[in-house]
């Protein structure tokens, strides 16, 4: 079974860091653009972060820029999203997901097809 499995949400102090990892596991997603998405409670879910097949480009919302950094492990079929500096409106369920189409830029988000983890908790207090 093809699944992504997020790890790493929490309760932290705004100004501090987090880290999440998403790992995927039933198949290799190394030529595959990732991302991700985050909800809050009574709003939409709205674009984080992106990188390309290739781990070259990136791509931010302007309201994580500065903040966040996505990167990937094709060793370890992982993508993490680091974000340090949080505040308290960045409190959300974070999800990752792979662009099902091969050898996707990231700059385009969502793609058509993607595959969604089921999403972590991320609260910052104030």
């Amino acid at each position: 079974q093809v699944q992504l499995v997020e790890s790493g949400g929490g309760l932290v102090q705004a100004g501090g860091s987090l880290r999440l990892s998403c790992a995927a596991s039933g198949r290799t997603f190394s030529a595959y653009a990732k991302g991700w998405v985050r909800q809050a409670p009574g709003k939409e879910r709205e674009f984080v972060a992106a990188i390309s097949w290739t781990g070259r480009n990136t791509y931010y919302a302007d309201s994580v820029k500065g903040r966040f950094t996505i990167s990937t492990d094709n060793a370890k079929n992982t993508v993490f999203l680091q974000m340090n500096s949080l505040k308290p409106e960045d409190t959300a369920v974070y999800s990752c997901a792979v662009d099902l189409s091969p050898y996707g830029t990231g700059s385009n988000w969502p793609p058509a097809r993607v595959l969604w983890g089921q999403g972590t908790q991320v609260t910052v207090s104030s």
